[in-house]
C-alpha cells in the first residue's frame, strides 16, 4: 500500500521524487539514462529500476546507479505499478529506460506543482534523431498532448503519490497504459505541461521507418479510442 504526505502538504523545498524506470533487455542504454539522474540522486531523490526479466545484464548495469533494482513480471504497466508500491517519494515520475530528463528536472517539477496547485504533469519531448521529420513528429506530439491533456510514456509523466493512489495506478493492460492512466488523472484536473524537453530515443522510428511508425501509432490510438482490445493491439505493435 502506498503511504505518504498528501498533495496539500507538499512543499517545493522539501518535495522528494521517486523516479521509476521499467526496463527489459536495456543493458546498452540504461547506464546513460541512469548516469544523467545521478545529480538528482545526490539531492535525495530516489531511483527505482524495475526489470521485467531481462536476458542481458540490465540489472547488473543498473544496480550501482540506482537506489533499488527489483524484478517484476514483464509488462510496462505491471512494472510501473510494482515500482510505485515501494516508492518513498512524494511525487512519482515514470521514465522510459531510453529517455533522459532535462537539467534540474526535480526543481522544475517541484516549482510547477507548488505554484500551479496541480497534481500531475509531463515534459515536452524531443526525439534523439536528426532530420526535419523528427522535428515535425515531436512538435505534433507536444501540441497534441497540450490539446488533449494526454501524455505519452516518452514525456516523463509525473504525479503526486496521493493522486496516483486515488486513481488506482496504471491500468494493467498490454498497451496504451499511458493513455489509460491519463484519462483517469485528468478527471482530477489538467496536467502541468512543461516546455523543457525530455530527450527520448528515436530508435522505434528509425528501425521501423519514420512515417510507417507514425501511421501505425495513429492506427493503434484510434483503435484503442474505439474500444479495441489492448492485448490485440500489443500483438499488432510487436508484429510490425
Amino acid at each position: 500500500m502506498l503511504l505518504g504526505r498528501t498533495s496539500a502538504s507538499l512543499r517545493e523545498d522539501s518535495m522528494r521524487i521517486s523516479i521509476i524506470i521499467p526496463c527489459l533487455n536495456e543493458a546498452q542504454r540504461i547506464a546513460e539514462t541512469l548516469q544523467g539522474l545521478q545529480p538528482l540522486r545526490r539531492r535525495n531523490h530516489e531511483i527505482i529500476v524495475v526489470d521485467g526479466g531481462s536476458e542481458d545484464t540490465t540489472a547488473k548495469v543498473a544496480k550501482p546507479l540506482a537506489d533499488v533494482v527489483i524484478m517484476s513480471t514483464a509488462g510496462r504497466a505491471v512494472q510501473l505499478n510494482t515500482g510505485a508500491t515501494i516508492a518513498k517519494g512524494d511525487v512519482l515520475l515514470f521514465l522510459h529506460a531510453d529517455t533522459c530528463l532535462p537539467k534540474d528536472a526535480d526543481k522544475l517539477i517541484a516549482s510547477a506543482l507548488s505554484n500551479s496547485g496541480r497534481q500531475w504533469g509531463r515534459f515536452d519531448t524531443r526525439l534523439s534523431g536528426h532530420g526535419i521529420s523528427f522535428r515535425i513528429i515531436e512538435r505534433f506530439m507536444n501540441i497534441r498532448s497540450r490539446l488533449t491533456s494526454i501524455a505519452t510514456g516518452d514525456q516523463a509523466l509525473f504525479v503526486t503519490r496521493d493522486l496516483f493512489i486515488t486513481v488506482g495506478g496504471f491500468p494493467e493492460i498490454a498497451l496504451m497504459e499511458d493513455i489509460a492512466v491519463c484519462r483517469l488523472l485528468k478527471r482530477h484536473g489538467a496536467p502541468v505541461c512543461l516546455a523543457q524537453r525530455a530527450i527520448t530515443s528515436s530508435r522505434r522510428w528509425e528501425q521501423r521507418g519514420v512515417w510507417r511508425t507514425v501511421v501505425l501509432m495513429w492506427r493503434l490510438r484510434i483503435a484503442y479510442f474505439f474500444g479495441a482490445d489492448p492485448q490485440r493491439l500489443a500483438r499488432l505493435y510487436q508484429r510490425v
